[in-house]
């Protein structure tokens, strides 16, 4: 099992896994084997998107995908966001046990609740845990002075 950095800052707090990588969209990555990654949603974007309601992709299976490419979107009742994917490869399909259980997303957000496969490589944009920490503090910091002014 991997090593956790626990996270918390202001009223948020998190558990984050050292194993994965992380985008500035707020998204995981974790290699299965080989080039095969399984990529989902952060605790901080689920929190971000409040109740999800609806997910869809405009993907089909084997299709190729790019960096930065949408792949579908994603409703909550906070808001509505593109799915992009974080690597360039071959998309592998969304994550079927969200099509019975969509608020895996929000209860298990680093393990059921993961989005959609891609075979491929992340883009060099991706962010180690200590990185992740760094983003996630300056974002929360922003979001904290906004309220203030």
């Amino acid at each position: 099992m991997s090593g956790e950095v626990h996270y918390r800052r202001s009223r948020f707090s998190t558990r984050l896994l050292e194993d994965r990588l992380y985008t500035a969209g707020h998204s995981w990555l974790e290699r299965e084997e080989g080039d095969l990654w399984r990529i989902g949603f952060t605790k901080f974007a689920v929190r971000m998107l409040g109740e999800i309601v609806e997910l869809g992709f405009e993907m089909t299976p084997g299709s190729p995908v790019e960096t930065g490419q949408v792949l579908g979107w994603l409703e909550g009742f906070k808001a509505v966001t593109d799915i992009f994917s974080p690597l360039s490869g071959r998309f592998e399909g969304g994550n079927p046990a969200l099509d019975e259980k969509i608020t895996l997303l929000t209860t298990a957000p680093y393990t059921r609740g993961w989005l959609f496969k891609v075979q491929g490589q992340p883009g060099t944009d991706c962010l180690d845990v200590h990185g992740y920490v760094s983003l996630l503090d300056t974002t929360i910091d922003k979001m904290l002075g906004t309220r203030h002014e």
